[in-house]
């Protein structure tokens, strides 16, 4: 049993999805709440909080390299440390037993009792808390203190559609909708406290369901459509959503709420129906380009965003082709792509089949460079437009700022504005992830 000083200073790491970010937020503002402060950049921190991700290959491994390098030349003055999210949970006890300079291992839906754990460990208790209470643990959230301009907005959690790659529903467990004035409320504090942006989140977002304030059911489209009332709140978003979720209201609030952005991020996974299938997909490859179809019927300036896997257990050369060519059918504003990694614990580790690396690497650089292809030409596309920009950073240039366009571009110009300023510019030079323009 190692005591300890209570901690006068903290650093929350946050690796992976955007609800990781969303609840690194809420950590940090739970430990501001215990009069703990954020440690300064390039200084040691006290306490250090590791909120993981369990999506990507070798994200243990990965944890406790960073536990080493917090840990290297510090025996005298050790950092307390808390492993906290997916990795969190998929382990558990197992990270203490590898490990004994973590003091508390904390599940995704039990963060909230991170204070009572921490007193435990200034005692000299090493604890443990993978629970998953999901409303209890918003209910203890303190409230909104501050935003960013752009700020996330968890209003789901949790998967039931077990793809067979995937480890969230044993990670982030069932679905989950938080109740709509719980939303509501906490996005009104967020446009209070400095946010004109919301990003919605949730592992299907799109599931998301509840009541209104006069008890009638609603789904997502409702939601966005209450928010949209916030008078100074400018912009709704979401992600990341399922095909399986998408009703015809959300694809009509597309086309009817002038606050909710021209972009969809819709992951399809593969091009190829059997691998679909082996993935446990419910859609295929024609089902998702009819889908979009109806969103750009309804929004034609729509930017859309996909997830793709490549070299999943036994996808054959012409199986790939099939993804190439939903890429050149979707024409892709910008992508996420990965390789195939088996997580423990779901069914596709086990299956026969795994493709060589070498045979991923090489499929994922042909789907890269046709995803890059296109996201430069939706760029270059948008070259003499004049939109909206939402500054959220400085650039690296005197004068220079950045912010989103609605098409969630990266912009960068030269004027004289604010962080969290709208303002107007015109699209002048596109690039492969970005685009310069000029103050109007």
């Amino acid at each position: 049993m190692r005591k300890t000083v209570s901690p006068r200073t903290y650093r929350v790491e946050s690796f992976g999805c955007q609800m990781n970010v969303y609840d690194g937020e809420r950590m940090a503002e739970m430990l501001d709440r215990e009069g703990i402060a954020p440690a300064a950049d390039g200084e040691d921190a006290d306490l250090v909080v590791l909120n993981t991700c369990h999506i990507r290959e070798k994200a243990s491994e990965k944890v406790y390299s960073r536990i080493g390098r917090l840990t290297k030349g510090r025996s005298d003055n050790p950092p307390l440390i808390a492993v906290a999210g997916c990795v969190a949970q998929a382990e558990g006890e197992e990270i203490m037993s590898r490990s004994d300079a973590v003091s508390m291992v904390v599940g995704p839906q039990a963060y909230h009792r991170l204070p009572a754990m921490l007193e435990r460990a200034i005692g000299g208790l090493r604890t443990t808390d993978t629970d998953m209470p999901a409303d209890a643990k918003f209910a203890a959230l303190p409230a909104r203190r501050k935003s960013a301009p752009s700020a996330f907005l968890t209003i789901q959690e949790g998967c039931d559609k077990f793809c067979t790659y995937c480890v969230v529903p044993y990670t982030r467990g069932a679905e989950i909708s938080r109740p709509f004035s719980a939303l509501v409320d906490e996005a009104k504090k967020l446009v209070e406290v400095g946010a004109k942006e919301i990003t919605l989140l949730g592992q299907n977002v799109s599931a998301w369901s509840g009541e209104d304030a006069k008890g009638r059911a609603i789904g997502m489209a409702g939601l966005i459509r209450a928010l949209a009332q916030i008078p100074e709140l400018s912009r709704i978003r979401y992600m990341t959503s399922h095909p399986a979720d998408m009703d015809d209201a959300l694809i009509a609030a597309h086309g009817e709420v002038a606050k909710l952005m021209p972009f969809l991020h819709l992951p399809v996974q593969s091009g190829n129906d059997r691998v679909l299938k082996a993935m446990n997909r419910s859609h295929t490859a024609d089902s998702y380009l009819r889908l979009l179809d109806r969103f750009r019927a309804a929004r034609p300036d729509l930017a859309l965003s996909g997830d793709f896997i490549v070299g999943f257990p036994r996808e054959t050369d012409a199986e790939f082709e099939d993804t190439l060519k939903i890429v050149d059918a979707v024409g892709y504003a910008q992508a996420y792509s990965f390789k195939y990694s088996p997580r423990p614990g779901t069914p596709a580790a086990d299956m026969d089949g795994q493709v060589a690396t070498e045979v991923m690497d090489e499929r994922l650089q042909r789907l890269q460079a046709a995803l890059g292809r296109d996201q430069l030409a939706f760029n270059a596309a948008s070259v003499g437009k004049t939109c909206d920009v939402l500054v959220d950073r400085t650039g690296k240039y005197p004068g220079q700022m950045l912010g989103k366009s609605p098409w969630l571009q990266s912009v960068h110009f030269t004027g004289d504005a604010q962080i969290g300023d709208l303002v107007r510019v015109e699209l002048l030079e596109a690039m492969g992830s970005s685009l310069g323009g000029r103050l109007v």
